[in-house]
């Protein structure tokens, strides 16, 4: 923390600008030995969120003209002194550009070092550190704005609820033990029961949650299944808007295993198109058959393809049968011809059942929300908190262990004392689950997951 950092914010690459963020005490003098603003004015003269347009200056070389942007602490995101150079973009020039930096007395940054020392300023708590990189990596509308809310504290101030609630319950059992000869009001059970129990709810809530939040940020890892050309690749490619599978009237072209990622409505599908299904005699086409057999029981979602044309045959029963556990939804193709297939039957195995025309589009709103619906997305609340990391759901269940022991200790009859305990364990739980009191090894894995220049 004594050390001034520097690093590239931006993706390197061509673009139209890089960004180099310092952050540091010494963050303006440094940035003043190598910008030179167009007013003659030094960094060091201007006031916070003040920007001056200049050059950037190597040994007296010049590298490139840039704006230099000024954050005086405590207002900053680091809560440091932060300058940051916005220069023209290029490997070359934005490597040079840093380059000058660290040879006038920054260091390169760690990962995460930037959005760490936020932290380790009290700028924000540990949820909402970890929230930072759910922004940049939101892949759907429902992610990217649910991981702002948490970036803004929804969940923190969720949680201080929770533990504000335990800590009044914990401190008046203390006081009441501690010093019986104060006028201290007895400690109702009644009331500490309701109290631990609503506390309980909330934090059952947010662990019910987990599941269907991940699936919203990270992914569904989707396959699609059926019969040789029932329109599994015209699906994909439909999908994907892009010519991912070869479409033939040729049954078996598809092999292997062809995967994307695509948004379905609020969903993210990491999308794979699988061989048809049915029995042959082509060895290469057996493997692929194989290996979207063995897909089927893993994944997280699959779309059942049926071309709405054709009857039911045993390849369609034997697929129908392997769906009995699998979250499912059966999408019938071809809705634009003449429809022989039982539907009933379909039904009857899989609860969500969508007509569609993969070459034209009608239906897709219908398999949206089917796909929504199954997965959980559709009662995905993305104004409500949610845990967003398997180290904070980690802390939850720890804390709600913790009240659950409480709950058995008060209705045991077991003394106060033990209630108390087990209210301090799940108060300790999540104080570290907003980093108010955690070790350095947890602080260093969550920074650790970060961009070098956040």
């Amino acid at each position: 923390m004594e050390k001034t950092i520097a690093a590239v914010s931006t993706p390197i690459g061509t673009g139209g600008i890089s960004v180099i963020r310092i952050s540091g005490d010494d963050a303006v003098q440094i940035a003043d030995r190598v910008f030179v603003s167009v007013s003659g004015k030094k960094l060091s003269e201007l006031k916070g969120y003040t920007s001056a347009y200049g050059k950037v200056y190597d040994k007296g070389e010049l590298l490139d003209e840039a704006v230099a942007t000024v954050f005086l602490a405590p207002h900053s995101y680091t809560g440091e002194n932060v300058v940051e150079l916005s220069c023209h973009g290029g490997m070359y020039i934005t490597s040079q550009v840093l380059r000058a930096i660290l040879d006038s007395g920054a260091v390169t940054a760690e990962a995460g070092e930037f959005t760490k020392r936020a932290f380790l300023n009290g700028k924000i708590d540990l949820t909402e550190s970890e929230a930072v990189m759910d922004i940049i990596s939101a892949k759907g509308r429902a992610a990217a704005r649910s991981a702002i809310g948490i970036k803004e504290g929804r969940l923190r101030r969720e949680i201080d609820d929770v533990k504000s609630s335990l800590i009044d319950s914990a401190a008046h059992l203390s006081a009441w033990a501690d010093y019986p000869e104060e006028d201290i009001p007895e400690v109702s059970e009644d009331t500490l029961c309701e109290n631990i129990t609503n506390a309980l709810s909330k934090l059952n809530s947010l662990i019910r949650g987990y599941d269907i939040g991940k699936s919203v940020k990270e992914g569904i890892d989707t396959l699609i299944i059926g019969k040789p050309n029932v329109g599994k690749s015209t699906l994909m490619n439909f999908l994907s808007g892009s010519e991912k599978s070869i479409v033939t009237d040729i049954p078996g072209t598809t092999r292997d295993i062809i995967e994307e990622t695509v948004v379905l409505g609020n969903v993210v599908l990491l999308l794979s198109d699988t061989a048809g299904l049915r029995d042959t005699d082509n060895p290469i086409e057996k493997i692929g058959v194989e290996r979207a057999k063995k897909r089927v029981q893993s994944c997280g979602l699959v779309l059942a393809v049926f071309d709405a044309s054709r009857k039911l045959d045993e390849n369609d029963y034997s697929m129908l049968e392997m769906l009995s556990d699998v979250p499912s939804v059966a999408v019938i193709n071809k809705s634009d011809l003449n429809s022989v297939i039982d539907v009933d039957y379909i039904k009857s195995k899989v609860s969500e059942v969508v007509f569609i025309s993969a070459v034209t589009g009608d239906g897709i709103d219908n398999l949206i929300s089917a796909v929504e619906k199954i997965t959980g997305a559709a009662e995905f609340d993305e104004n409500t908190a949610v845990l967003s990391t398997e180290r904070q759901r980690e802390c939850t269940i720890c804390a709600k262990n913790a009240l659950e022991d409480a709950l058995s200790a008060l209705n045991g009859g077991f003394t106060l004392d033990a209630v108390t305990v087990s209210l301090e364990e799940a108060i300790q739980a999540l104080l570290e689950l907003t980093g108010e009191r955690v070790s350095e090894v947890v602080v260093h894995g969550v920074f650790s997951k970060f961009c070098v220049g956040k």
